[in-house]
């Protein structure tokens, strides 16, 4: 069987990807390895645990000994790498942990890699997956394409432009088979509430405000989580070493209009008259370094691997208010603890 090790697996995209791979590949191994911080559950993957072919392993990137014990141990065919300090806002208070995490992290899967891989890279795949804010900031026209210069604006954003320079080092370097990608923002079920769209649910359904930064004119590309999925098995199984390829929903909404479409959406699903939601509407000192607009050109990935995304944002989004309004539990059970003082500590001064 070959062995597939998904790094960040029971995070919001990687537990999408563990289950599309866990459920599409009976003869792959798939190693899920997670470091379970606040944004990964393992309740994500109830479903496909009692599957032969699924393995948890609990760890950390950033433990150099405990990576290379691990890859010499199972001497992986293939790394799907998702791993990685994600927000902003928190990138932006401790730029430390996202180094540590998404670069030396990053190098360390690179180094262990390359120590069981050397001389046998035959069949063997690095796929790295990134963020199109690592290109920063787009005016009123234009798209980000693959060959767009980088120009990070954040910590976070830089980070993972580092990561992605280290990866095609590694390529260039030691000959290493490498792939990477870059989406646009993602939304759908299992996404932790920091991020806009499960945390305005949230608020929402408690009737609490709905913090926008700045003016709510930010501009950005919407991917439904599961077209992300079914991008990366494009990716990983058709692409070529090397290559870079950008991954966007072709959904692009200013973050007012986006909020607007939801509030109504959960009027509708709650019984509420038309036009509640939006009076928890609350306007609030906008982000330091906040792009104004990211926008992904996927022409290259549709042209060359016949991949598109299935969803339009309307239909993604009731399926993704559906899902959450159902699992209720899921979503009180993640919204306790160092979330709520996090929570406090962004937006309770504003």
């Amino acid at each position: 069987m070959k062995k597939i090790l998904i790094t960040g697996g029971a995070g919001f995209i990687g537990s999408h990807v563990v289950r599309l791979f866990v459920n599409k590949y009976s003869d792959y191994q798939i190693y899920n390895l997670d470091k379970l911080t606040y944004a990964g559950n393992l309740e994500n993957l109830k479903d496909v645990e009692p599957k032969s072919n699924y393995q948890f392993v609990l760890g950390d990137i950033t433990d150099e000994k405990f990576i290379l014990e691990l890859f010499q141990k199972e001497q992986f065919d293939g790394v799907i790498h998702l791993a990685a300090e994600s927000h902003v806002d928190r990138s932006i208070t401790n730029p430390n942990e996202f180094v540590v995490t998404n670069v030396l992290g990053t190098v360390n899967l690179l180094n262990a890699a390359k120590a069981i891989w050397k001389g046998k890279e035959e069949g063997k795949r690095f796929y790295h997956i990134s963020t199109d804010e690592v290109y920063g900031t787009l005016g009123n026209e234009g798209l980000f394409t693959e060959v767009t210069s980088y120009d990070p604006h954040s910590p976070y954003s830089a980070s993972k432009a580092s990561s992605d320079h280290f990866v095609r080092a590694y390529g260039d370097t030691y000959g290493l088979p490498v792939i990477i990608s870059n989406c646009s923002n993602n939304y759908g079920p299992n996404q932790f509430p920091e991020k806009l769209i499960p945390l305005f649910i949230n608020n929402i359904r408690y009737n609490k405000p709905l913090p926008v930064y700045g003016k709510g004119v930010n501009v950005r590309d919407w991917l439904f989580v599961e077209d992300h999925a079914t991008a990366i098995d494009v990716i990983y199984h058709n692409g070529d070493n090397g290559e870079t390829f950008n991954i966007g929903g072709h959904n692009e909404w200013k973050n007012i209009d986006l909020i607007r479409v939801l509030c109504k959406v959960m009027d509708e699903k709650l019984g509420r008259e038309p036009g509640t939601s939006e009076k928890l509407i609350t306007y609030v000192t906008d982000r330091a370094g906040h792009d104004l607009r990211y926008a992904i050109d996927s022409s290259k990935l549709q042209r060359e691997l016949g991949w598109k995304p299935s969803l339009q944002f309307e239909e993604g989004i009731e399926k993704t208010v559906d899902w959450y309004l159902a699992n209720q539990e899921w979503l009180d059970g993640v919204t306790s603890g160092n979330y709520l003082n996090y929570y406090e500590n962004m937006y309770g001064n504003r």
